[in-house]
């Protein structure tokens, strides 16, 4: 084992952890005053039920030894063998710390859906959701992609979860908005952020636990993890730049929102090519994903759907195009375990991205549509139209945010 790559992956693994509560942030501000504790409490609370599930059977059934090219087998169960050794995916580090690393890609994706179905869900009812999503959902996914599973053989490449992460959280977003329904007073009354200064706070959070996300996905503190922290940041900051330009040019003025969620657009797009796409890439997938990213959120308001906190808008739409980008822009060049993109001279890596990120959205979508409607008929989805106006802070917790 290499000393310096433990160092560093011991930090990157404890900068991807700092998203979570920099997530309950951003998504905090965004919702109105009555809610911020509950819509927090549902992202924070992943952190305890994603660790217990991913010890338990978790990371056995993502990283296993593979079964059909569709799952992981049994042999990591409550972690047997991986306390000692190296790692099987990096035999320079410890087995335990990429097994720590994988965790916490796994304990924010199902926190990030939670803006979808923000000021509406039973918590009962998330943790059932959180429960059966990320035991079917995500653990079938991550095998796909990383664990040995068939999206991996086919050639898909996905550098630090743009359809392990985004689009699966995205797609599954949809389905909850559509399942759940839209807020009581949606486009008739305004619902809008209560707290733009913590949403704020939250989002450059997020871009800093994000280095650690991008540069720790190398494995490595080597070259690649140079180039993925770079790309992270020109991406960032060029598509919260393109974001209040568009908005600035549709709506006459530019917005904090607009510069937080354009960060966070950016972050999303640069995830899966951040190792393996030239420097000069990243400017143009930057650029682009603040103005598609902004665009889609503009189109959720034309179709009518309640997405609260624009989980769709930014991290679906945003984790596919990454997805495309990276099969367009990829170069053996600066990444030899990568492959070469369309401008390189290869369409056939464009296809396979498209096909990886289709293929991706599709499953996540129709199975939280089927795991959402078993759990509403079990025990319900949604708080009584009398909660919901009096806030889940309260009417769940019976805590208030801020008292005056």
């Amino acid at each position: 084992m290499v000393k310096a790559d433990v160092v560093w992956m011991l930090v990157a693994t404890a900068l991807v952890m700092l998203m979570t509560p920099g997530l309950a942030l951003f998504y905090g501000g965004l919702v109105r005053a009555k809610n911020v504790l509950s819509i927090s409490l549902q992202v924070f609370i992943c952190l305890g039920v994603v660790s217990l599930l991913w010890f338990l059977y978790g990371y056995s059934l993502a990283f296993g030894p593979d079964i059909g090219s569709v799952i992981g087998g049994f042999k990591y169960l409550f972690f047997r063998g991986v306390e000692t050794g190296p790692a099987p995916a990096a035999e320079n580090i410890p087995h335990v710390l990429f097994a720590a690393f994988q965790l916490m890609f796994a304990v924010i994706t199902p926190a990030l859906i939670t803006g979808a179905f923000a000021e509406r869900m039973r918590f009962s009812a998330y943790l059932l959701f959180v429960t059966f999503w990320f035991t079917l959902v995500y653990l079938p996914l991550c095998h796909w992609v990383w664990g040995g599973g068939w999206l991996g053989k086919i050639g898909a490449l996905d550098f630090a979860g743009g359809t392990v992460i985004y689009i699966a959280s995205g797609a599954s977003a949809l389905a909850a908005a559509l399942v759940i329904g839209p807020r009581i007073g949606y486009r008739r009354e305004p619902l809008h952020p209560h707290n733009l200064p913590l949403t704020l706070l939250g989002a450059g959070l997020l871009w800093f636990g994000w280095f650690g996300f991008n540069a720790g996905s190398a494995l490595a503190a080597d070259e690649i993890a140079v180039l993925a922290f770079m790309n992270t940041q020109i991406a960032a900051g060029l598509a919260a730049l393109s974001w209040i330009l568009a908005e600035w040019k549709i709506q006459g003025v530019p917005t904090t929102l607009g510069a937080a969620s354009g960060a966070v657009a950016g972050l999303v797009a640069i995830t899966p090519a951040a190792g393996f796409v030239p420097l000069w890439a990243s400017v143009l997938i930057g650029l682009a994903a603040g103005v598609i990213c902004y665009g889609a959120i503009l189109a959720k308001n034309r179709l009518g759907y309640d997405d609260a906190l624009d989980v769709v808008g930014v991290h679906g739409v945003g984790g596919f195009w990454g997805a495309l980008a990276t099969g367009i822009f990829c170069s053996s060049t600066v990444n030899s375990a990568g492959a070469n993109g369309l401008v390189f001279g290869n369409p056939k890596q464009f296809l396979v991205q498209f096909l990886g990120a289709l293929a991706g959205a599709l499953f996540c979508f129709g199975l939280s549509w089927l795991i959402l409607k078993v759990i509403d008929a079990l025990v319900g989805l949604r708080v009584e139209a009398e909660e919901e106006i009096q806030g889940l802070d309260l009417a769940l917790h019976r805590e208030t945010g801020y008292s005056f």
